[in-house]
């Protein structure tokens, strides 16, 4: 059984070891970018084993996603920077779950928050929730803080990161460290200084710097603390969905990737609310 997030693993025995893969009885993921790298395996005939998608499961998108990451962005950048919210213009690339937690708690502490997003649904969302619209190119030279979250790769590239204005902040909160181009920052002209833990000034040599935060990485498991009452939410929820894999009948789960069953992730919530029937409406 593999219990995954991002793909990783899955992809590192998918690649190395061939054989072992064709063996494994399930896989369990629970992020968007590792279900889109299952998916892919799927359409391309190349996924031996059965999936179970935990990452679309309403246990993970409404409770990890929205609420972990409401609280522990503040928590995060508060922890790092000792930054005041109040009247700063914060972008936040992406309008998924992680993206509403993220700028609920931002707009919450009086930031000016604008939003970057491609799905129009995602998008009409943020407009019905009282966010602006806009291309990051259109703000990258004004806004104080710069906060990725849609889960893609090389959404903050150089050229976005040159035009920045002076201290301004940029953080990842999606996958992996691959949203914002490092990579682009380590050449000889930039000079790096490491001011605190997680915390890098990257400078350019007319004196302009930024602050990186975590390298890139995801700043709420590099830089804050994550609530575990929600955290146990989403372990029951992967553990539940690994029993169901490995004692499903032969033949339930075929070689592809599937949902999470709705009656699955109300069981941890039932527990944590001690409901045992069901509530009896008033009259």
């Amino acid at each position: 059984m593999i219990l995954d997030d991002g793909g990783d693993l899955t992809h590192w025995i998918y690649k190395k070891y061939p054989n072992m893969f064709k063996k494994i009885k399930g896989i369990v993921e629970e992020s968007v970018t590792g279900v889109h790298r299952l998916y892919q395996l799927s359409k391309a005939g190349k996924l031996c084993v059965p999936a179970m998608n935990v990452n679309d499961s309403v246990t993970k998108q409404k409770f990890d996603n929205l609420y972990c990451c409401r609280e522990s962005i503040l928590d995060g950048l508060k922890r790092t920077t000792d930054v005041m919210f109040g009247g700063k213009q914060v972008v936040v690339c992406g309008y998924g779950e992680v993206g509403k937690g993220c700028c609920a708690a931002l707009k919450a502490m009086g930031s000016i928050v604008y939003v970057t997003e491609i799905d129009p649904i995602c998008a009409l969302q943020a407009c019905m929730d009282g966010f602006r619209l806009v291309k990051l190119n259109e703000v990258i030279r004004q806004v104080d803080i710069v906060i990725t979250c849609t889960g893609n790769k090389n959404v903050v590239v150089r050229e976005y990161l040159d035009r920045m204005k002076n201290g301004c902040i940029v953080c990842n909160m999606g996958h992996s460290n691959t949203e914002i181009d490092v990579a682009s920052l380590r050449t000889p002209e930039l000079t790096w200084e490491r001011v605190r833990s997680q915390v890098d000034h990257v400078i350019w040599p007319d004196g302009k710097r930024i602050v990186l935060l975590a390298e890139g990485r995801l700043l709420n498991l590099s830089c804050s603390t994550v609530p575990t009452f929600v955290l146990s939410i989403t372990a029951t929820t992967q553990a539940l969905a690994l029993i169901e894999l490995y004692n499903a009948p032969e033949g339930r789960y075929k070689q592809d990737v599937y949902l999470l069953p709705k009656k699955m992730g109300k069981r941890p919530l039932a527990g944590r609310l001690n409901i045992g029937q069901p509530v009896r409406a008033c009259c």
